[in-house]
């Protein structure tokens, strides 16, 4: 079985890198900062295998647009699938609260 490619977009990485600023300096906790964005990327790695198994976005900005999501500790990763080229593309990785 041939895995999927996982492709973070701009802001995706912008993402991980303001939830890794917010903790690490605003929370005042950068060994928890590296473990969550570690957990972060090791989850986004999961989606290699089976990327449509995940839920379909239902709500919010990105419903019904052929969006997935995936759950990871509190945040969400939003990310859409390119079937013909086996890629998985981040879109956003946010924290669950927010209205997406």
């Amino acid at each position: 079985m041939k895995k999927y490619k996982i492709q973070l977009n701009a802001r995706a990485y912008r993402d991980l890198e303001e939830i890794f600023e917010y903790i690490a300096n605003d929370l005042q906790s950068p060994e928890y900062a590296k473990g969550q964005t570690d957990r972060l990327w090791k989850s986004l790695k999961t989606l290699e295998i089976f990327p449509s198994s995940h839920q379909e976005r239902l709500v919010g900005n990105y419903a019904g647009k052929g969006y997935r999501q995936l759950l990871i500790d509190n945040y969400l990763a939003i990310f859409k699938i390119d079937e013909q080229r086996k890629i998985v593309k981040i879109i956003t990785i946010q924290y669950q609260g927010r209205n997406l």
